[in-house]
């Protein structure tokens, strides 16, 4: 099966959703990413045991920086789903880009622009 989904994803695979950090999220946007979603395990279904509930916490830590700085929380995402769903990967894709393009482009970028110019 292949799997259809906008060439604007990039995937970045860990062992586990658990490992990845705040710190990966918030640096994602700062290399210019216009937007970061995490896919994990199901709940409850993490062969980690609790690896997704850390990376939802993390996903929700990283909302409220962005949201403070102005960079907006709605850019970071965490999403659940069984290991043999891809169709369901690509359509979470498409939903993440569909809410990314109407939300624009990163601040940040602008805010690089100007400071090189």
């Amino acid at each position: 099966m292949r799997l259809q989904y906008p060439d604007t994803i990039r995937i970045i695979r860990v062992p586990c959703s658990g490992k990845v950090d705040v710190l990966h999220l918030l640096r994602a946007f700062e290399k210019g990413a216009d937007g970061v979603y995490v896919v994990g395990c199901l709940e409850g279904d993490c062969r980690f045991n609790q690896g997704n509930l850390r990376a939802r916490k993390r996903v929700e830590q990283a909302q409220v920086i962005l949201q403070a700085i102005g960079i907006g929380g709605d850019r970071v995402q965490m999403y659940n789903l069984a290991s043999g769903d891809g169709p369901k990967f690509a359509e979470y894709a498409v939903e993440m880009t569909e809410r990314i393009q109407k939300l624009g482009p990163n601040p940040l970028k602008a805010a690089k622009q100007k400071k090189a110019a």
